[in-house]
């Protein structure tokens, strides 16, 4: 198997590094976070217009470009390596694999083609209020309403929804007399939204709550819908893990340059090389994880499930790792408000929470391959959205 890119991906890389470089650079992407909307909105414009980000992964019938995941995860790593904050994770990942499980065409006709041309934002809300993403439930329910079969109303509320306070599409996970379905919010207005402040400031998180809001489903039977499009997030966020890993291990080199300490450079010391060389281990080992992973959702193989769970728990892991070393390998200028350092660690802190720990990935995998039993529904541990929350 070959995972060398070819010149079409190779050339989307390069594009993305240099509009990123221009337009998202240390205070930029600070001013983003810190921005209403919670990320720049010309950058924004800029990437899904010109260089077509949000519409790589979507089938060309629906206005995508018709590539693959394969393709957002490329992206997913730049915008990693450039600590960038993006509603893409949430509307061309989240949003677009929710509305690609449709049970119906129009839904996916309608809702696409603004997602791939990124004048639309959407969003999936899933997690309950302990922050658990269950294939079998959430904390939302979904009423068959009066008007008709294709009417339901939604009541509960969904936590850590990402770019929650800003998606005008909102699709939810809602529990059923009959199991767990997917719903269209045909109201948006009519939720009530709450901004989530979370420990990485590049990341918004908002707390849905809904009051007999009006909703058409997309699909009443839609566990095995709710694994795959886990498994497509897990596989999104290990490839940002992994540009965010590179960065870390990229600033750490560039210091032990410049960083002077006994009259040489911190980076001849044989004990900062040894520790910058278990860093670079750790992410090439968590890239060929990654694109492995992608690899399997943008071909839909049958093994995304374990090649998912893998990247989830090892690329989580190493860029703890890597994160922890960046800290330690600047000293105390690293854990000032002004370097970027910070940044590093905090996206690993949140991103290891995110669709479920390193630990649960690594029991899930445990149980698909018959090692250990599968985890019971609903295991997750209940503290994830303290450690998601700010300090």
């Amino acid at each position: 198997m070959d995972f060398s890119l070819t010149d079409e991906q190779n050339e989307l890389v390069k594009t993305l590094r240099a509009v990123l470089n221009r337009h998202a650079a240390s205070a930029a992407v600070r001013s983003a976070a810190a921005s209403v909307v919670g990320y720049d909105t010309d950058l924004w414009r800029t990437l899904a217009e010109e260089v077509g980000v949000a519409s790589l992964a979507i089938p060309e019938e629906y206005g995508g470009a018709g590539f693959t995941w394969f393709e957002t995860g490329l992206v997913l790593e730049a915008l990693g390596y450039q600590l960038s904050p993006s509603p893409l994770l949430a509307s061309a990942v989240l949003g677009a694999s929710a509305i690609l499980e449709s049970a119906e065409e129009e839904p996916r006709e309608r809702l696409l083609p603004g997602i791939a041309e990124g004048s639309s934002i959407a969003t999936l809300a899933w997690a309950d209020e302990r922050g658990a993403w269950s294939t079998t439930g959430s904390g939302i329910t979904a009423t068959p309403g009066e008007q008709g079969p294709e009417q339901w109303t939604l009541d509960g509320a969904a936590t850590l929804v990402l770019d929650g306070v800003t998606a005008d599409t909102v699709i939810a996970v809602a529990s059923t007399p009959e199991g767990v379905g997917l719903f269209e919010v045909l109201d948006a207005a009519a939720v009530q939204r709450v901004n989530t402040p979370a420990v990485d400031t590049t990341i918004r998180f908002a707390t849905l709550t809904f009051n007999r809001v009006p909703a058409r489903a997309l699909q009443l039977d839609a566990e095995r819908s709710l694994e795959r499009i886990r498994d497509i997030a897990a596989v999104a966020v290990s490839c940002l893990q992994v540009g965010t890993a590179q960065r870390g291990l990229d600033m750490s080199v560039e210091y032990s340059k410049q960083r002077v300490q006994f009259g040489r450079a911190i980076g001849s010391f044989q004990a900062l090389k040894h520790r910058m060389a278990d860093m670079l281990v750790q992410v090439e080992t968590a890239r060929t994880t990654a694109w492995a992973a992608a690899w399997s959702a943008g071909t839909n193989a049958a093994d995304l499930p374990e090649r998912a769970a893998s990247a989830a728990a090892w690329c989580a892991d190493a860029l703890d790792k890597v994160a922890a070393e960046t800290v330690q390998i600047h000293g105390g200028i690293a854990i000032t408000w002004e370097h970027d350092a910070q940044l590093v660690f905090k996206r690993a802190h949140s991103t290891s929470q995110l669709f479920g720990s390193a630990r649960e990935h690594r029991r899930r995998l445990g149980g698909l391959l018959g090692i250990i039993p599968a985890p019971a529904a609903g295991a997750e541990p209940r503290r994830r959205q303290e450690a998601l929350a700010t300090l």
